[in-house]
């Protein structure tokens, strides 16, 4: 579904990415796990159209996209959840949410969809969303991207500054999307979560992938966790 071919990524001058390669296959978890500053928000702003590479190509579904708009590519199919949420804080929680419907596409994804996932959601309707605490804020920045009815949903450090008990619940959800099908690339550094969603790992560090495997393996390799993770 998506392939990330020898991509080398620049702001300016500085050389981000050193030629990162990775795919997801349709209906796949994959996560990408790393430290501040690995490169990880600089891919997904690259698979978006963001931060365009240099050099390399991005495909999804066989098209390349690498040089296309990003919201040419968001009609493609492909939904984010960005770092640091992004909600729009003076609208409500139900005006964020309409906000990313896609009318032309019926998916599977509507307003009373988001609300099962995300009760809280639904009790805090009429609520601005600048006044919801951080969990809640996360909460409706992943409602507003399903509203999009995404094929594959990337998702930027969704973990950052949240209590364990919403990182649980997030976790909760997004196993069950995968379960349902939905195609998912997570960034983050949450390597409890990542390990629980993901089918597959990457393990960026200074702009280059340094690991892959399962789950299971990365769990068990204590060198690469230690060194690249810093998981002791």
């Amino acid at each position: 579904m998506l392939e990330i071919d020898a991509v080398h990524t620049y702001y300016g001058e500085s050389h981000i990415l050193h030629g990162v390669a990775l795919g997801l296959a349709a209906g796949e978890a994959v996560a990408i796990l790393g430290r501040n500053g690995a490169g990880k928000t600089t891919l997904i702003r690259t698979i978006v159209g963001f931060t365009p590479p240099r050099r390399g190509t991005v495909t999804f579904d066989g098209r390349p996209i690498h040089r296309r708009t990003p919201y040419d590519i968001a009609r493609l199919g492909i939904g984010l959840v960005p770092q640091g949420r992004r909600i729009f804080a003076p609208l409500t929680v139900t005006e964020n949410l309409l906000l990313g419907v896609r009318r032309s596409n019926g998916g599977a994804f509507s307003r009373e969809r988001i609300y099962t996932l995300f009760p809280r959601l639904r009790e805090r309707g009429a609520q601005s969303g600048g006044t919801l605490s951080g969990g809640e804020q996360q909460m409706l920045a992943i409602g507003r991207a399903l509203m999009t009815n995404p094929r594959l949903l990337l998702l930027d450090e969704p973990s950052e500054g949240l209590a364990p008990l919403i990182v649980r619940e997030i976790g909760r959800v997004l196993v069950r999307l995968k379960h349902e099908g939905l195609s998912i690339l997570l960034v983050e550094q949450n390597v409890p979560l990542a390990l629980r969603v993901a089918d597959r790992v990457y393990v960026m560090n200074k702009g280059q992938i340094v690991y892959h495997g399962s789950p299971a393996e990365l769990d068990a390799n204590e060198d690469v966790k230690h060194r690249y993770l810093g998981v002791s």
